[in-house]
C-alpha cells in the first residue's frame, strides 16, 4: 500500500532526486532516473558562480534548472497531498478498498502541502527573478558593446 503522506513528503524532500517516483512506480521509472540530471546541473551552476563570479553566463542558465526542478517537485507534493482518498487509492492502490487509510489526509499531509507551497513558490520566484535579471544584464552589456 502506497501512503499519500509519505509520497507527499518524498516529493518535497527527495523529489529532485526522484525518490517519490521510485516509491510510487518502482526503480524502473525512467523519469525518476532523469530527475537528478537537472538537479546536478543546477548544483554545478551554483559551483560555477562560486568559482567564476556572478557574471558567468553558464551559471544563469544552469541555476534555474535546480530551482524549476525543486518547484516542480513541490507542486507534485501539493497535488499528492490534495488528492482525495478515493482518487489516491484508485490510482496508487488499485487492489485496496476505495476508503483505505493509505490515501487518507492527516496533519502531516497538510504540513507537507503547506511547506511545499511556501518553499516551492519562493524557489520558483527566485529562479525566475535570477534568470530574468541575468538575461537583461547580458542584453545591456551587449547593447553597450554595439553602441561604442
Amino acid at each position: 500500500m502506497k501512503n499519500k503522506t509519505l509520497a507527499a513528503w518524498l516529493a518535497f524532500l527527495g523529489g529532485p532526486l526522484g525518490l517519490h517516483r521510485f516509491y510510487l512506480r518502482g526503480l524502473d521509472d525512467m523519469l525518476g532516473w532523469c530527475l537528478p540530471i537537472p538537479t546536478a546541473l543546477g548544483v554545478y551552476g551554483i559551483q560555477r558562480v562560486q568559482q567564476f563570479g556572478v557574471d558567468d553566463q553558464w551559471s544563469w542558465v544552469l541555476i534555474p534548472l535546480l530551482g524549476f526542478t525543486v518547484a516542480g517537485c513541490a507542486l507534485t507534493a501539493i497535488v499528492y497531498g490534495l488528492m482525495s482518498r478515493e482518487q489516491w487509492n484508485a490510482r496508487q492502490n488499485p487492489t485496496a478498498a476505495q476508503d483505505s487509510m493509505a490515501g487518507s489526509t492527516n496533519w502531516l499531509t497538510i504540513g507537507a502541502v503547506v511547506v511545499s507551497l511556501l518553499v516551492g513558490t519562493s524557489v520558483l520566484m527566485a529562479s525566475i527573478a535570477f534568470s530574468v535579471q541575468r538575461y537583461f544584464e547580458y542584453q545591456i552589456e551587449e547593447g553597450r558593446k554595439i553602441s561604442q
